[in-house]
């Protein structure tokens, strides 16, 4: 591989999928389209896009891999329609986007739990864009289901700082599937994922990060 699309690059597991990136030798060149500019490297080119109005036809779409990392909660987000333009409309349109224009390998991460079935809002809108990027037909599709993400967010949130303390203070008592999962190392397993392009489907649960 040599172009990776990055979104979701200004987020917690984002942010490290792009520092790994740039570091990556198997890595030429990487595309990060974001709200706002982000610093200037030398493989980074850094469309400041709009995601309610992507270009269909620009150039930096021709990439041979993508790593999605976008994701809200609902109290961000405010609304269920807002909740779900970001955790399923924007990473299919991307999806949509790469694809056409002739990427091979997808890599999302999505949540433990996603469920299109499931009777809980979030856990059913993550198993919709899972359902969603399936269909896309990528030769290499990689879902990364991550419980709690531990790292260090310029605003943590109040439910999630509680469980986070109480999940690391019972940490050794739990199953691996249900541990704080570092965003470093889910960082990791999108590049791996991308990088490595196994065919197929390839779905790895939060006890395999």
């Amino acid at each position: 591989m040599t172009s990776l699309l990055i979104v979701g690059a200004t987020g917690l597991v984002g942010q490290s999928v792009l520092e790994l990136a740039k570091s990556d030798p198997r890595i030429h060149s990487i595309v990060a389209p974001t709200r706002h500019a982000l610093p200037v490297h030398a493989k980074l080119q850094n469309p400041v896009v709009d995601f309610d109005r992507l270009p269909h036809d620009a150039s930096w779409w021709h990439v041979d891999a993508a790593i999605c990392t976008l994701g809200t909660t609902m109290r961000d987000a405010g609304s269920r329609d807002a909740f779900r333009k970001v955790d399923f409309e924007y990473p299919v349109a991307v999806a949509n986007h790469v694809r056409r224009h002739g990427a091979t390998a997808f890599a999302l991460n999505s949540a433990m739990g996603a469920d299109a079935g499931s009777r809980i809002f979030y856990n059913r809108v993550k198993g919709e864009v899972e359902q969603a990027l399936i269909a896309l037909a990528f030769s290499s599709l990689t879902i990364v289901r991550p419980g709690l993400i531990g790292g260090k967010r310029p605003k943590m949130r109040p439910a999630e700082s509680m469980g986070m303390k109480t999940l690391l203070a019972i940490e050794p008592l739990l199953p691996r599937r249900y541990r704080v999962v570092p965003a470093e190392r889910i960082a990791r397993a999108l590049v791996e994922a991308v990088c490595n392009a196994i065919p197929g489907v390839n779905m790895i649960e939060s006890e395999r990060i």
